[in-house]
């Protein structure tokens, strides 16, 4: 037997469509099939569109791949925009569904308040086209850095962030997510597994990397 087979690649944290990826779970799983993956979550920004999908190709097709049901969180902490994965997640769980409807909430008010600055700065039509690239997911600031460089307002997604989605830019609109524990608590009602996702990822100086972690651990 193979060191594949006995040993198959995990990939805990993948997106589709459902949120800002750019596969649908159909094709997403089938990518992760062709790369070998033995484990493949499904964890989608706030939402949990795109799991049954995914696990139901697997099962149809008989894939070699095991897929589990996940999402990631955006909460607030400290001021700082930090993402909860959760895993192994019940996503029919009356208390994740209500958390996720909220949050759905936040992210369409998030949305809305980034197209006005945008629009402000005589860039008209965002949420439109941010809505219209989220294909019914949910609408992410990516959507809209992809409506940006569709418009030619620059050439791919780090130029976007940086002219105006980072903080402090045109477009910038201060996250109202849940905090930490609501979002941990969701994830531990609903039978799952609470995951702090790429904490290199946030800026963070080592000193409040250690207060992050210990704070999540707590």
């Amino acid at each position: 037997m193979s060191d594949i087979a006995r040993f198959p690649i995990y990939d805990l944290h993948s997106h589709t469509r459902a949120s800002d990826g750019f596969l649908t779970p159909q094709a997403l799983v089938q990518r992760a099939v062709e790369m070998r993956i033995g484990v493949l979550a499904i964890t989608d920004h706030d939402s949990v569109g795109g799991v049954t999908e995914a696990q139901q190709v697997a099962i149809d097709q008989d894939l070699p791949i095991k897929v589990v049901a996940g999402v990631e969180i955006s909460t607030v902490w400290e001021n700082h925009e930090i993402h909860i994965v959760g895993l192994n997640i019940d996503i029919h769980h009356p208390v994740m569904s209500t958390f996720l409807a909220a949050q759905h909430d936040r992210r369409q008010t998030r949305a809305e308040h980034i197209a006005e600055r945008l629009e402000k700065a005589q860039i008209p039509g965002a949420l439109a086209g941010a809505t219209r690239l989220a294909e019914g997911g949910v609408i992410t600031r990516g959507h809209f850095a992809r409506f940006l460089v569709e418009q030619g307002r620059a050439d791919n997604f780090a130029q976007v962030f940086k002219s105006y989605l980072a903080r402090g830019k045109t477009g910038y609109v201060p996250p109202q997510w849940c905090t930490i524990e609501q979002a941990i608590d969701a994830i531990h009602h609903s039978g799952g597994c609470a995951v702090l996702a790429h904490p290199g990822r946030y800026g963070l100086s080592a000193k409040w990397l250690k207060r992050l972690v210990a704070y999540f651990r707590d």
